[in-house]
């Protein structure tokens, strides 16, 4: 059984107890963290993915210490639940930190990345998973990027050169964003996304043929300020539109991926916003 909710240990033992028989509760993150795990295809995207189920793990073993440590044991001693537990925790405490370890050279090697780019402007595509921002790197770029009907489909920022008449740019694919996206997976992902953090402007990827795209359109924006993104230079790309009537919300641009069209306005407004942001750092 799946709850939306955030279980703690304690209340997922709670409704198994209430549901009875073999039911196994599990609540939403842990959905979202085993999608994250299918579909981690490079060793960065394993690294990230494993160091959040540790530590969202650590967190379900801290909540149960009590029911554990009642297993066995007397006054004065330690039970062999709670035992065990401290086995696990510090097991898992190593991992983290040898993961962190890892995903920290990777931070670096994207930093001197960067660092070698500068002068190009990076422009991130950014939105709500399966908004169709792999399939818009695609068209735009002319690239091959694995593209799936699926919700993180991409978990690894992919970048490619965009030729814009203004200059080439750096076009960014980052990983799709959730309404409230588990703590542990926004801190795991760091590396992949200072991608976001770091650049020069983002078009938000809408999928105007979902009928909720204003509440994924607020879940990102969310997001975006809580990463320190928010006042960034934006570029809204309604995409989909082939799924639509054509009539896009005021301000962006209507495109669809699928067949290309909007595609020469979306270059010609994501010009528009570098020469614009350009003046603004300009002495």
């Amino acid at each position: 059984m799946v709850v939306l909710n955030t279980l703690r240990p304690r209340q997922r033992a709670a409704l198994e107890k209430i549901v009875g028989g073999e039911t196994f509760v599990i609540d939403r993150n842990v959905v979202i963290l085993d999608i994250f795990a299918r579909h981690a295809r490079t060793a960065e995207g394993k690294l990230q993915v494993e160091l959040a189920q540790l530590r969202h793990r650590t967190a379900n073993l801290i909540g149960a210490r009590d029911s554990l440590s009642r297993l066995g044991g007397g006054i004065g001693t330690r039970g062999p639940g709670e035992t065990k537990l401290e086995v696990d925790r510090r097991r898992i405490r190593l991992r983290i930190s040898h993961l962190e370890r890892q995903l920290a050279q990777v931070r670096k090697r994207r930093r001197e990345q960067r660092r070698s780019r500068e002068g190009t402007p990076v422009v991130a595509l950014v939105g709500y998973t399966n908004a169709g921002k792999s399939s818009l790197l695609n068209a735009l770029t002319g690239a091959a990027v694995f593209v799936a009907d699926q919700p993180f489909a991409t978990l690894d920022p992919t970048l490619r050169r965009l030729h814009l008449e203004g200059g080439d740019v750096v076009l960014a694919d980052t990983v799709g964003f959730i309404t409230d996206l588990p703590k542990e997976l926004v801190a795991a992902f760091q590396a992949t996304l200072e991608e976001v953090v770091d650049a020069t402007m983002l078009v938000h990827v809408v999928d105007l043929s979902n009928p909720f795209w204003q509440r994924q359109r607020d879940a990102v924006d969310a997001l975006l300020a809580q990463l320190g993104a928010g006042d960034k230079p934006v570029v809204m790309a309604w995409n989909k539109t082939d799924l639509t009537a054509g009539v896009v919300p005021d301000g962006g641009v209507g495109v669809s991926a699928k067949t290309g069209a909007g595609l020469p306005a979306l270059r010609a407004r994501i010009q528009k916003a570098l020469t614009a942001a350009r003046s603004e750092v300009s002495p």
